[in-house]
């Protein structure tokens, strides 16, 4: 699966999370929230972060499934720390959204650039 940030916004990943549900709302596009690290690692111990090496990080990634008119998701990632939020749409070919779809996805959260969001890589 690849998985490679679209947009980079300068903001903690539950600001950009808050920002990203209103833009996918303005678009008509309708979406669950499936995982969210920190409610996942409420319960453990001993659990280092990767990039800080301590257990308590602030390292945050929230996973969207999104839903426009067809039945299939897109599957959006918002990995996030250090006052800094990516954005990913899941390339799967076990999971594959309509390239339109996925446009319209990416159009809807880069149209605030200006304020928000920069390009990612």
């Amino acid at each position: 699966m690849n998985i490679s940030p679209f947009l980079s916004v300068g903001q903690s990943c539950d600001e950009t999370l808050q920002w990203t549900k209103g833009q996918l709302l303005q678009a008509n596009f309708r979406f669950v929230q499936t995982f969210d690290l920190h409610a996942a690692r409420v319960g453990l111990r001993d659990c280092s972060c990767p990039n800080h090496g301590t257990d308590a990080c602030g390292c945050q990634m929230v996973v969207l499934l999104v839903y426009g008119k067809s039945a299939e998701p897109a599957t959006l990632f918002l990995h996030g720390n250090d006052g800094q939020t990516w954005l990913s749409i899941a390339d799967d070919p076990h999971q594959r959204a309509d390239a339109k779809f996925l446009q319209a996805i990416r159009q809807a959260l880069e149209s605030d650039l200006s304020t928000r969001v920069s390009p990612g890589q």
